[in-house]
């Protein structure tokens, strides 16, 4: 493998680090906050606006609010609500408060949560009115407080509870290590494992960004994505917030009200969907794009046929990035520069990356398992020592658990996941998960989940079924309805297939390439 360093033609791929002193991240933020505080922060479609100066009085009455409550510093408060600016401000009260926030997906059924509570152990859970008498009843000895929050983001008990505390706050001092996020994400024995992520690692990360998009004051993020998710939440945010620039926040993606948004905003970061419903709607044009500086993609693979329409379509390259829970983001391609369709471009800078064999021997050519160091890499797993040792090597690379090859010029390409890994839509779903659930419907014999290309989601999580000696096969919409119950929606298989055996290599492993190679097109007729 080349060396990114750009500047020299060694083993590893390395650009430039941040000398930056990182503490608690909120700090990291107001410290580039504009100095006209009542600049705008949020502004909604309905043009309610929220400045600087509301963010900061906001974050320090919640702030107040639970620690006058008995949360203290490394104390877990997990959220499960709907986009609004005050999960914004909700979030960053606790990073300024030096509790560890747990975003967790609308989408999560009962059976998930469950083990989300049982296993990070909140003080604090925020969540919509009609889920409070669940989480109330949820088995932790450390909950102390169940919150709620309406989906205007104005109403329910933790908005009536702390609107009489005063907004005075001191930030808490953090250090580096000091854990600010624990986002979970799917494992290889089918159960989420929790990735400690610290305020050394978003600070280092967003200020890497920051330079490589060459962020401004004058930047107008639009943002439809969503905030329990690191490229919402971290990529997004705070990317704004450490540029002290505005963001049109908008509750989900509807075309219509992007095309009309469009005009006012400089940056979109979204995911393949998002472009590829745009080049749907016939309205979308390059007028609509006239003041846009920059659009990115990422979550997901973008097929070379969206870059290539969008680009015809808007006149705009859009630019292809790279990242993962554990990590935020680790290359990018250039905004001064040519963006490689099919490439995530180079590493960002501080990040070092490799491609190595089965032995960890380094590539200078071919495909290998990508591996990456630096400030942006997580602490580790929660409660998981053991498998955190794992995935890091002796040298401190971490296993990405992607495959990828390396240009001349250093351009990385994914080419796959040795961990077959689904990301659908821009979130991760790992297959055992869902095949241990589909082995337990009646009639179900064994089971393969896999993900297959598909225009919108860049991956459709697909299964197939051998059924049980003797008998019926269950309908594919009783085993969806089924699915439903137990798993988050976009972890649900869109089709299955019964099939009479599952394809085996000599050692008895299902040959997963294989169904895909078979299926391929499945989703392209």
């Amino acid at each position: 493998m080349k060396e990114a360093n750009l500047h020299s033609p060694l083993i590893t791929c390395q650009a430039k680090k941040h000398n930056i002193m990182n503490k608690n991240i909120f700090n990291v933020f107001e410290s580039r906050f504009p100095e006209n505080r009542e600049a705008c922060f949020i502004e909604t479609p309905n043009g309610t606006t929220y400045s600087y100066a509301h963010l900061e009085k906001e974050t320090a009455r919640l702030a107040r609010f639970l620690t006058d409550a008995g949360v203290v510093k490394g104390d877990r408060v997990a959220v499960q609500v709907e986009k609004s600016a005050e999960v914004i401000f909700l979030y960053l009260a606790c990073l300024r408060a030096g509790f560890v926030y747990l975003p967790l997906n609308t989408a999560y059924t009962e059976s998930e949560l469950n083990y989300f509570i049982e296993n990070a152990e909140p003080a604090v859970v925020v969540c919509k009115a009609q889920a409070q008498t669940f989480f109330e009843n949820a088995k932790s000895d450390s909950l102390l407080h169940v919150f709620t929050l309406a989906n205007d983001g104005e109403t329910g008990t933790l908005v009536e509870n702390s609107r009489s505390t005063d907004a005075e706050f001191e930030t808490v001092s953090c250090d580096t290590d000091d854990l600010a996020v624990i986002l979970y994400t799917s494992g290889t024995t089918g159960r989420p494992k929790g990735a400690m992520i610290t305020h050394g690692n978003l600070a280092s990360n967003g200020l890497a960004l920051q330079e490589a998009w060459e962020w401004k004051q004058e930047d107008v993020l639009l943002h439809a994505l969503p905030i329990f998710h690191i490229h919402g939440l971290f990529i997004a945010c705070h990317n704004v917030l450490l540029g002290g620039s505005k963001m049109l926040f908008v509750e989900k993606f509807d075309s219509k009200t992007m095309i009309e948004l469009l005009p006012k905003a400089t940056v979109m970061m979204g995911v393949p969907t998002f472009y590829t419903r745009l080049l749907d709607d016939a309205d979308f044009n390059a007028d609509v794009c006239r003041n846009m500086r920059l659009f990115i993609s990422g979550s997901a693979p973008l097929l070379e046929q969206t870059f290539n329409d969008f680009k015809k379509r808007s006149g705009h390259t859009i630019l292809e990035r790279y990242g993962m829970t554990e990590t935020g983001m680790n290359t990018s391609n250039p905004v001064n520069g040519e963006r490689l369709a099919g490439t995530v471009g180079l590493p960002l800078p501080g990040v070092a990356a490799r491609i190595v064999d089965a032995d960890n021997n380094i590539l200078t050519e071919g495909v290998g398992a990508l591996q990456v160091k630096g400030p942006n890499v997580f602490k580790g797993y929660w409660k998981l020592p053991e498998k955190t040792a794992e995935e890091f090597t002796a040298d401190g690379y971490f296993k990405t658990g992607d495959m990828a090859e390396i240009s001349d010029s250093c351009y990385i390409s994914i080419v796959g996941r040795d961990k077959d890994m689904i990301i659908t839509g821009g979130y991760n779903v790992y297959p055992k998960e869902i095949e241990l659930v589909l082995d337990e419907v009646t009639g179900v014999k064994e089971s393969a989940v896999f993900g297959l290309p598909h225009k919108d989601f860049g991956e459709a999580v697909t299964a197939v079924i051998v059924v049980e000696n003797g008998q019926t096969a269950p309908s594919e919409a009783d085993i969806i309805k089924q699915l439903k119950l137990e798993l988050a929606s976009y972890k649900v298989p869109k089709k299955i297939i019964v099939v009479d055996a599952l394809v085996r290599n000599t050692m008895g492993k299902v040959q997963k390439n294989v169904l895909r190679e078979t299926y391929s097109e499945l989703y392209n007729q």
